[in-house]
């Protein structure tokens, strides 16, 4: 039997479905729990609702949200816990409970369906496929195989979300993600999903792409840039985006403070560098970091700097000489810095 055929036979015996998405969801994560409710709703699932912890402050994932009315709710810890049996409780986009969402660690999971890199899953039904450039090319498989219906809303959500996902089919691109956009191309809404693809930006978010670019270090092919303190958690990866494309940057990592955590994001095109692996080593034993070869991204509590004083103006320069330091390290970088 397929993993689609699996999953709706699955679903076809559930009361409720409530699928969860990760810290900030992007539209990888949002349109996969799209497709996951209708494959639920054809399986006579009546009871669906999608939570989101974070904020949904990028200007691409508002005007996803805005545009495709997507219907979330807030997280809910009632929501998931002590569930009657045939209440289930699906990831889409990550994996493990308290690893970049607010479940907590010990919650089972009946559904799980990822691309990301990840360890110890446990769910009664597990699709996780690394080697795919986005979870919304798996569901995008599951709706035409079990054919669901999938409206023009729908299609333009998950053919937008694998384009965002690979950066244009840039990165991390495969088959299966080409395969999956001609699948949904006759059904895909063209004015919305450029509409989708340019949304205004806010002149915080610039302001914080331009102190990203004006502190840059480069050492050899690899930038490594802090941006201070910010409110724009989202900008990060966007000028990791830009960063990576200088001349001569094969890998760029961007990082801040973001109310009560450091937060970082990479981009990598050097062989040489598994840039997910290489955050999972510099940060794991302090936070939460991980990712792809090509793209990664990381969460430090400012509890590590616990013996500082957080309200001193050399605070900032403590946090950026620590997290310099052990991206120094896990990336091999030697000691000598050409700024430009």
């Amino acid at each position: 039997m397929s993993r689609a055929r699996t999953l709706y036979d699955l679903l076809a015996d559930a009361d409720a479905l409530t699928v969860v998405c990760h810290n900030n969801p992007d539209p990888d994560c949002l349109s996969s729990a799209l497709a996951l409710g209708r494959i639920a709703a054809a399986a006579g699932v009546d009871e669906r609702r999608i939570l989101y912890s974070g904020q949904i402050s990028h200007q691409q994932n508002r005007a996803f949200v805005n545009l495709l009315n997507v219907d979330l709710q807030p997280f809910d810890p009632a929501a998931i816990r002590n569930r009657p049996e045939g209440s289930l409780l699906a990831f889409v986009d990550h994996a493990v409970p308290g690893a970049n969402n607010e479940v907590p660690a010990d919650t089972p999971v009946d559904v799980v369906i990822d691309h990301h890199p990840a360890e110890g899953i446990e769910a009664r039904f597990v699709d996780h496929r690394e080697a795919v450039g986005a979870t919304a090319t798996i569901l995008t498989e599951y709706v035409v195989e079990l054919d669901v219906e999938v409206d023009s809303t729908l299609a333009t959500a998950l053919a937008f979300a694998i384009r965002r996902e690979t950066l244009g089919f840039l990165r991390g691109a495969t088959v299966a993600e080409y395969e999956a956009v001609i699948d949904l191309y006759d059904r895909t809404d063209l004015d919305l999903l450029r509409r989708l693809s340019t949304p205004s930006v806010s002149g915080a978010t610039v302001d914080t792409i331009a102190d990203a670019v004006h502190n840059r270090v480069v050492r050899g092919s690899t930038l490594v840039t802090s941006v201070g303190h910010t409110s724009e958690r989202d900008a990060l990866p966007q000028a990791a985006d830009y960063l990576a494309t200088l001349e001569g940057v094969q890998t760029a990592v961007v990082f801040g403070i973001v109310d009560d955590s450091v937060q970082l994001s990479a981009r990598s095109t050097d062989s040489r560098v598994h840039v997910g692996n290489a955050l999972s080593a510099a940060f794991d034993d302090v936070g939460s970091a991980g990712g792809h070869r090509e793209m990664g991204g990381g969460e430090i509590p400012l509890g590590i700097f616990a013996g500082y004083d957080l309200d001193d103006e050399t605070f900032l320069d403590i946090v950026e000489r620590v997290v310099t330091r052990r991206l120094s390290a896990a990336l091999g970088l030697d000691d000598e810095e050409s700024g430009d």
